[in-house]
This record gives C-alpha cells, sequence and structure tokens, in this order.
C-alpha cells in the first residue's frame, strides 16, 4: 500500500516536498459529464441559449480552473502549465455533453487534479448557463482517464463503460 505523503509524522496535512524530485514532462486527462433534458440539450447542440454559446463559455472557465487549482485546492502546488485543452462531445442519445480535459507540463509534481480541476469547472459553467432551463441537470461519471510523467510512471485506466475519452461510449 503507498505510503500517505500529504501527512506529517504527527499525522498533521502538509504540501509534499518536491524539491528532490526530477523534472519530467507530465501530461494527464480527464472527463466528466452532465445530462440534461432534451430541450436543454437541443438549445446548447443549437447555441441558442439565451447566455450565449455554452460550449464556448464553459471551454474557457475549464481552462481557467485548471490554471487555478492551486487556488482551490489545499495542498496542490502552483504549476506552470504548458497545455490546456478542454473538448467537448454531445451524446444525443443521453442528451449528455462529456468534458474532456488534458493538461501538460514540465516539473516536478503531476497535472492530474488540474486536469480534474478543469473537468469540473467546464461542467458546472454548462450547469451555471443552463440551469434557467433544466435546474435537474446532474454531473456525474468523472474520473482521471490517463497521466505519464513521473516517478509513478504511466496510468491508463481500463476501458470501461460510459467513458467518451476512452472511446467506451456505449
Amino acid at each position: 500500500m503507498a505510503e500517505f505523503t500529504h501527512f506529517n509524522q504527527h499525522g498533521e496535512a502538509v504540501m509534499v516536498d518536491v524539491s528532490d524530485k526530477k523534472e519530467t514532462v507530465r501530461e494527464a486527462t480527464a472527463e466528466g459529464r452532465i445530462t440534461m433534458n432534451r430541450e436543454c440539450f437541443q438549445k446548447v447542440k443549437d447555441q441558442t441559449m439565451g447566455k450565449g454559446d455554452v460550449l464556448g463559455v464553459a471551454r474557457v472557465a475549464g481552462v481557467m480552473g485548471a490554471k487555478r487549482t492551486s487556488d482551490l485546492i489545499p495542498l496542490c502546488h502552483i504549476l506552470n502549465l504548458t497545455k490546456v485543452e478542454i473538448q467537448f462531445s454531445l451524446d444525443e442519445a443521453a442528451c449528455a455533453v462529456w468534458a474532456i480535459c488534458t493538461v501538460k507540463t514540465t516539473g516536478k509534481t503531476g497535472v492530474e487534479m488540474e486536469a480534474l480541476t478543469g473537468v469540473n469547472l467546464a461542467l458546472l459553467t454548462i450547469y451555471d448557463m443552463c440551469k434557467a432551463i433544466d435546474k435537474t441537470m446532474e454531473m456525474d461519471s468523472i474520473h482521471l482517464c490517463r497521466k505519464s510523467g513521473g516517478k509513478s510512471g504511466d496510468f491508463l485506466r481500463p476501458a470501461r463503460q460510459n467513458s467518451k475519452e476512452t472511446g467506451n461510449d456505449k
């Protein structure tokens, strides 16, 4: 079992010291979805929502969220991100929008939390822009898809149902 690194010998929460770690190229991808009623989905798809281009605004929010992760999660390191990309996939049958966030840097610690934060902020923005039409929207299936770089090496989440990034969306 892995040792918990966010606690000192007294059980107090601490930021992990990465001073002696080697800088490597690190990349992570996370995804999640928001489901909504048919009317709301159609407005998002057709870009006719009263507040404007929902996915365009959500894309910017996701990028901003990934960049501000250390301000939101207390023990995260401040990272100099070199890439944040937010993509969306529309699942018409499920009236769902998938948000997929890929984050990259060269550094001493990984970017998994930044990718997950980017997804969450993108989905929350969709909710905010659409809540006048559908207050019953649900966000779910938020998870890390893959990561590379660092001491622990590469991770690829096993293919599962309800995943856009892995290609298993049925």
